[in-house]
């Protein structure tokens, strides 16, 4: 198993397959890196070299009890940046993972980025506060801790429904899909993934996506039930320097899976422009 142990001994695990230009792709809560899977053989079949890691306490690595924030993820992928040598990187980040992918590149990625997709992201600030009226109440995240500290197997297993739009009409739901993520959430620690949800909720990453200069693709559904499009990424595309907004009707959240097809090749035209 690959791994490198960060220096509060936090085993991070990863897959780093093929050659070429980098790609890294940064998972959602509470998932791990197999979510990305559909993507990584995609475009390493593309020449690229493909590179994902399970975010602490999420996945193989550490099922860590601290260190749950925005701060030490981007921390820890910085130091498999540095480990792997990563140069010239494409980072591409869904939902939590967007909100990572933009803190590192914002704060560690200087030299070393070239490129940034969010996709469905929770990028600037998910919580309603007074500077960010259009957000969720907290109440919908203290739902969710709700849930997962009462019954995370059970509340894993209902989660999926809306994050791949099965309970919209015509839409059949998929049981391999919906087993998959429930497997990947349920490899992770239950106290890291409880923490997290303060990270993807109440972190502001509004200064993050002022300082971002390189070409950043904005992609969302419009029927995200996750992670709403409006408070999101119509925000986030106004606050980059260089953004280009993509918004995909009908799409849900979780839609690199359901919607690979065309999601896969929208990100290989904007990688190659």
């Amino acid at each position: 198993m690959q791994s490198i142990t960060t220096k509060d001994g936090t085993e991070i695990y990863y897959k780093d397959w093929g050659s070429g230009q980098p790609i890294v792709f940064h998972h959602g809560w509470p998932l791990c890196s197999d979510d990305w899977d559909t993507q990584m053989l995609y475009f390493l079949d593309q020449g690229y070299r493909v590179i994902a890691h399970d975010r602490r306490g999420h996945g193989r690595s550490s099922q860590t009890a601290t260190g749950n924030d925005m701060d030490t993820y981007a921390a820890d992928f910085a130091a498999v940046a540095a480990h792997l040598d990563l140069r010239d990187a494409i980072h591409v980040g869904h939902s939590t993972g967007g909100g990572e992918a933009a803190h590192y590149v914002a704060r560690h990625g200087a030299g070393r980025v070239a490129k940034l997709a969010l996709i469905g992201a929770v990028p600037p600030q998910m919580l309603k506060t007074a500077a960010n009226p259009g957000g969720l109440p907290r109440d919908v995240f203290d739902g969710i801790r709700k849930g997962l500290a009462a019954n995370r197997a059970g509340f894993y297993w209902d989660f999926p429904v809306p994050f791949y739009g099965y309970n919209r009409p015509g839409t059949p739901l998929s049981e391999a899909v919906r087993a998959n993520w429930w497997r990947q959430a349920m490899m992770g620690g239950a106290k890291a993934q409880y923490d997290c949800i303060a990270a993807f909720s109440e972190t502001d990453f509004t200064e993050d996506l002022k300082r971002i200069e390189v070409p950043t693709l904005v992609m969302h559904g419009d029927d995200d039930q996750i992670v709403p499009i409006a408070d999101s990424a119509l925000l986030s595309a106004k606050l980059l320097r260089n953004a280009t907004l993509k918004v995909y009707k009908g799409y849900p959240h979780g839609m690199c899976t359901t919607h690979a097809d065309v999601i896969n090749p929208d990100l290989l035209a904007f990688f190659r422009s």
